[in-house]
Formats: structure tokens, C-alpha cells, sequence
């Protein structure tokens, strides 16, 4: 039987396997929107596929009750793990007036969602992780015990916005864990074309941070690190950068055609470090999941994006006199 590494990590065996449903769930919804959105009937998809793991192992480290998350246009492993569902995922796919994102105003993937501490996020990439940083310094200011996590590409860690949000964690301590999902392609140009240093986590030592980079297929790994970044972050020692590196299994959107700059052959050797694979291989491993549960969770799982594609496409759209409504204030 292999190491029982989760354990290690004070982990559950039904904790782990939480863990593998979240994956799972976030992968076969982003399977769906792709089937909806070539059939025409849903206008935009951009991907989570390759990086659930990442997504998952850390928002699993965080406290969901206290903690706020800033994701970025891929996260939906972070808003899942949040509270988010599948349901309401779907009615932000088809754009209906029950989104709770933004009314069916946004694109997918602008997430949003109060009552799950899920921060608004908006279309210019990297605006996000400035904001974190403000949530952060409220939070210290009003004494409370808070993180705030804030996820982006990293296409983004050469976005000004990064570089103030963490120049400024970093002069205050505050209880930041900046995470970049570097998945080797921003859009169509690759790392080595973006990043002169080797690591996007080379970057933290220049504000005073931590930083780390670890496997972003290995949801423990990420785990681990994101757990001992909101550890730090809640001792008053400040912010962390943490680079979760894997790889984007599909085009950038559904809007774009990957093979004008990547080979077949390079993403189909990726696939062969699919997480939701490597993963679910590890639990059956260690003796935690057995193929009548791996079966059991896929049904579970599928039921769930069966029963919220069929509500989401069935739902009314919002009232086209309604379009104005969050843009003005309203008279009471």
C-alpha cells in the first residue's frame, strides 16, 4: 500500500475524498459548458481542466467561514470548494437571471458570491489581487482573524496590479496568500516568453515574502502550502506567493484555437498528468477509494450536472427592463 501522505497532513480519509468529488465536479461541469457552447446554446467557456487540483488542495487549507477568496476567470475548483453549486454555475453559463455572479450581466467566470466570501471579480486580469490586499488590510485594521486568497495566471504576475498589491502586502505584513496558477501559456504565449527569472515565486523575495512553488497537479502539495500561507498570514507575519505549476488542458476559451501555437503531441503528453487520474490513483493506492466508490461518486457527480444543466436551460432569462438595474442607484 503507498505512503499515506494525507494523513500526514491531518487529513481524513473522507476529507481526501471530499477533495476528489470537488475535482471531479469542477471537471465534468467544464466538460458540459464545452458540449452546451458547441452546440450553441451557451456563448463562453474558459477552462479549469489540469487545474482542479491546484484549486481544490487550496481552498480545502482555508477557513470558509472566515476567510475571503479572490478568484480569478478559471477557479471554479476555489468557488465550488466555497459554495458555489453546479446549479448556480450553469445559470451563470446560459446567462439567466438567477446567477448569482452578476444577474446573467457577465461572462462566466466572473465570479462572485457575498454569502460564500467570494469577492466580485471583473473583466481587466489582475485587478483582483489589489483588491485582496485591501481585504486584507481592512481585516487587520478591524483586528479581525482573516486571510484573503487571491488566485491569478501567470500571464498576471507580470501585470502591474500584482507588483503593487504585493509591494504593499509585503511593506504592512498583511494576511495575504497570493497564488499563481502558472499553467505555461498566457493565452498563446509561453512562460519562457513572459518570465525572465526561472519561477514566478522567485519574484517574492524583491516584497519581502515567502515564496514557493509546488506541484499543481498534487492537491496535498498545494495543501500543504497554501495551510502553512494562512498559518503565517494569521500569526501577523505576513504575506505568502505561492506558484502552483500544471498545465492547461484546453484552448485558452472556447473563443480560441491552441494549435496555431502548441502541438497535439505537447498536450497530449500533459493529459498523461491529468490530476483528476493521478489522483484518483493515489486514493485507490492507499486504499481509500475502490472502484464501486470511484463509480458511486462519478454517478453522484453527474446526477448533479444533469439535474443543473436541465434546471439552468429551462430558467427565465432577466427582464430587458432590468438592464439598468446594479449600474444606478435606485430611489427607495
Amino acid at each position: 500500500m503507498a505512503e499515506n501522505r494525507h494523513e500526514q497532513l491531518g487529513l481524513s480519509n473522507d476529507k481526501v475524498i471530499e477533495i476528489y468529488e470537488t475535482m471531479l465536479l469542477a471537471r465534468k461541469i467544464d466538460e458540459r459548458m464545452w458540449l452546451l457552447n458547441r452546440s450553441g446554446k451557451i456563448p463562453f467557456v474558459i477552462s479549469c481542466q489540469g487545474q482542479e487540483a491546484a484549486q481544490v488542495g487550496a481552498a480545502f487549507a482555508l477557513d470558509r467561514e472566515k476567510d475571503f477568496a479572490l478568484p480569478y476567470y478559471r477557479d471554479m475548483g476555489v468557488v465550488l470548494t466555497f459554495g458555489m453549486t453546479a446549479k448556480e454555475l450553469m445559470l451563470s453559463g446560459f446567462a439567466k437571471a438567477e446567477d448569482p455572479n452578476s444577474g446573467g450581466r457577465q461572462m462566466p467566470g466572473h465570479f462572485g458570491q457575498k454569502k460564500n466570501n467570494i469577492v466580485t471579480g471583473s473583466s481587466p486580469v489582475t485587478t483582483q489581487v489589489p483588491h485582496a490586499v485591501g481585504v486584507a488590510l481592512a481585516g487587520k485594521m478591524e483586528k479581525k482573524d482573516l486571510v484573503t486568497f487571491v488566485t491569478f495566471g501567470e500571464g498576471s504576475s507580470n501585470q502591474g496590479d500584482f507588483h503593487e498589491g504585493a509591494n504593499f502586502a509585503g511593506v504592512h505584513k498583511l494576511p495575504v496568500i497570493f497564488m499563481c496558477e502558472n499553467n505555461k501559456y498566457a493565452i498563446s504565449v509561453p512562460i519562457e516568453k513572459q518570465l525572465a527569472c526561472e519561477k514566478v515565486s522567485d519574484r517574492a523575495i524583491g516584497y519581502g515574502m515567502p515564496g514557493v512553488t509546488v506541484d499543481g497537479n498534487d492537491p496535498l502539495e498545494v495543501y500543504k502550502a497554501v495551510k502553512e500561507a494562512a498559518d503565517r498570514g494569521r500569526r501577523g507575519e505576513g504575506p505568502t506567493l505561492v506558484e502552483t505549476v500544471s498545465y492547461r488542458l484546453t484552448p485558452h476559451s472556447s473563443d480560441d484555437d491552441d494549435r496555431s501555437y502548441r502541438s497535439p503531441d505537447e498536450v497530449a503528453k500533459a493529459k498523461t498528468n491529468d490530476p483528476i487520474i493521478t489522483f484518483g490513483a493515489y486514493l485507490k493506492e492507499t486504499g481509500v477509494m475502490n472502484d464501486e466508490l470511484e463509480k458511486e461518486i462519478n454517478d453522484r457527480v453527474m446526477k448533479q450536472v444533469n439535474e443543473a444543466t436541465d434546471y439552468a436551460e429551462n430558467a427565465p432569462y432577466a427582464e430587458p427592463e432590468s438592464a439598468m438595474k446594479y449600474v444606478y442607484a435606485e430611489e427607495k
